[in-house]
């Protein structure tokens, strides 16, 4: 098995949702691919199908199907092990230039970079057009506001406290919606964007928040998953 560094494996941002976010780039790389691996999680996998239907006439697709992850460190940890023994299997068994299709852009709150570099391979990445750009195009904002800084963050670390050295931040990762301890702050909310099942609020958090849960759930109930992120924008200090 050819498991080294000398084997490179393009990851492609495909963008957050919308086939039309898929840069120049990204269609020169799929097009290039010998064989494109798709995880997926049982036949139904609306982001495995998405992927897919991106792959150019003539690529291979090779399934890797994704291992149930528990919460906790730990049960993250043996995932993500099993992810890292997974891919280096089922790349190492292939032939041609190889790639992974992911999701929004896969520099930011995505872990297959780091999976292939522990399987031993070397990588090469398209970036692509993150949730995070979507979002604040979609309402037409700026992440920033003048001479201002932005953090992107979770939810579990807003629920922590506000950042002491930004007044806008954007949310990925928030089951928790943790937003709804800043009733007087500015949010802007979009789920599943680029998507048709696109969800877009926004307003004060104490006029919009229970809408958001309220939406929010009931998509997550009838889809199964969610992909949601927000701006969160308090008050100037200044």
């Amino acid at each position: 098995m050819n498991s080294d560094a000398d084997r490179h494996v393009q990851v492609i941002g495909i963008g957050a949702g919308d086939p039309a976010w898929l840069t120049l780039e990204a269609v020169r790389a799929l097009e290039a691919l010998d064989v494109a691996f798709v995880f997926q999680k049982g036949a139904d996998d609306e982001l495995a199908a998405a992927r897919r239907a991106l792959l150019p006439e003539g690529v291979r697709e090779v399934v890797i199907e994704d291992p149930p992850r528990g919460r906790g460190a730990e049960a993250v940890a043996v995932w993500r092990a099993e992810r890292v023994r997974l891919v280096r299997e089922a790349v190492a068994a292939s032939d041609g230039n190889a790639g992974f299709l992911a999701w929004g852009d896969p520099t930011l709150y995505d872990g297959l970079i780091g999976v292939l570099r522990e399987a031993g391979f070397g990588v090469g990445v398209v970036p692509g057009i993150s949730a995070v750009s979507a979002l604040a195009a979609r309402f037409g904002v700026a992440l920033n506001r003048v001479a201002g800084a932005v953090l992107i963050t979770t939810g579990r670390r807003l629920e922590a406290g506000w950042p002491s050295d930004a007044d806008d931040v954007v949310v990925m990762l928030d089951a928790g919606l943790a937003f709804r301890a800043y009733p007087d702050a500015e949010i802007f909310w979009g789920a599943y964007l680029g998507t048709p099942d696109e969800m877009l609020l926004s307003g004060v958090v104490a006029e919009v928040g229970a809408e958001i849960e309220r939406v929010r759930g009931a998509a997550r109930l009838r889809k199964g998953w969610m992909f949601d992120t927000y701006l969160l924008r308090r008050a100037s200090s200044a």
